[in-house]
């Protein structure tokens, strides 16, 4: 009887002990109640409780969690249907709020975050939900931490992992890229044709610019020479007419006998004809000749003939 009286009294003395020291791990922070009431929190460390009197009551995790969102059916501003998931990223900052504002606080914040996941995904259409990732976690993000701030809860980070949209719409919206693609392709095809097109005008209009810039270039040539010819032709008339009036013959019989031989060539350089028959004297052809001999002799004459110095008067 002794022995077991003795054991009691250590299984309570143990037990008392156990009760009395309490060791909280770091990471964690504890509530104390005394005879149910909340009284103090408990941070990490060694710490001392009354049996009986003070007992420990939710013991909180304070370290970053992560809360996995299922997956879950979203009606778009377009009535397409998609299934959304995603992951929510809290920490606990005042445990007793954590402790005694919400029953559970794990399931408080997942009925919160899917239910402003269907709310943020139903104002935004297909393509803005598939394309604007970022917009909806900030929205998600600010409108979930603001309702979670009195249960002591800090939300850092909501990520939307998936947007599935059924099966046909994928089909659709690949169809419909393939002929936005062909589209833009088609369009390319086109405006590489014009920039062709206007290229190769530009090269025309080049080339004709170019052309007449030739042709003003040839006749402004063919009209200077025709001009000189003429100069030529009316100082060489003047000469003659000169010689004429001076009383020489020969310098019009040169004038005559060079446009007859010239007359002569051309006729010979026609394509048709192939037999020349001219009733041409011969004493006459002779006669313009020989008028041109004693032309040339004068001319070399009155070069040669030495100039008369006459002796100086004394």
């Amino acid at each position: 009887m002794g022995q077991l009286l003795a054991l009691v009294i250590v299984f309570v003395v143990v037990v008392g002990i156990a009760k009395l020291v309490r060791i909280v791990p770091q990471g964690f922070e504890w509530t104390v109640e005394t005879f149910g009431k909340y009284t103090r929190t408990l941070n990490p460390g060694l710490h001392f409780l009354i049996p009986v009197y003070q007992a420990v009551g939710r013991k909180i995790n304070m370290m970053e969690q992560v809360l996995d969102v299922p997956s879950q059916d979203v009606i778009t501003k377009d009535n397409a249907v998609v299934r959304v998931d995603g992951v929510v990223f809290y920490q606990v900052l005042d445990a007793s709020k954590a402790a005694y504002e919400v029953s559970n606080l794990e399931q408080a914040s997942l009925a919160l975050v899917m239910t402003n996941i269907r709310t943020v995904l139903g104002s935004m259409d297909l393509d803005e939900s598939l394309s604007k990732r970022d917009e909806i976690n900030a929205r998600l993000l600010r409108v979930v931490d603001e309702a979670t701030h009195p249960w002591g809860v800090k939300v850092n980070r909501i990520e939307i992992k998936d947007i599935a949209p059924p099966r046909d719409l994928i089909d659709a919206m690949a169809r419909q890229m393939k002929a936005e693609r062909e589209k833009r392709a088609n369009i390319l095809d086109a405006e590489g044709f014009r920039q062709a097109a206007i290229l190769k005008a530009e090269g025309e209009k080049q080339s004709v610019i170019l052309a007449a810039e030739g042709e003003k270039e040839a006749a402004f040539r063919a009209a200077e020479a025709r001009e000189r010819s003429a100069e030529a032709e009316a100082k060489a008339t003047t000469m003659v007419s000169e010689s004429i009036a001076n009383g020489n013959v020969n310098a019009l019989n040169y004038f005559v006998a060079n446009n007859y031989v010239e007359a002569l060539k051309e006729m010979a350089r026609s394509p048709n004809q192939k037999m020349l028959l001219l009733p041409v004297e011969a004493t006459g052809i002779l006669g313009s000749l020989a008028g041109i001999a004693e032309l040339a002799k004068e001319s070399l004459g009155q070069q040669q003939k030495p100039v008369a110095v006459q002796p100086p008067l004394r």
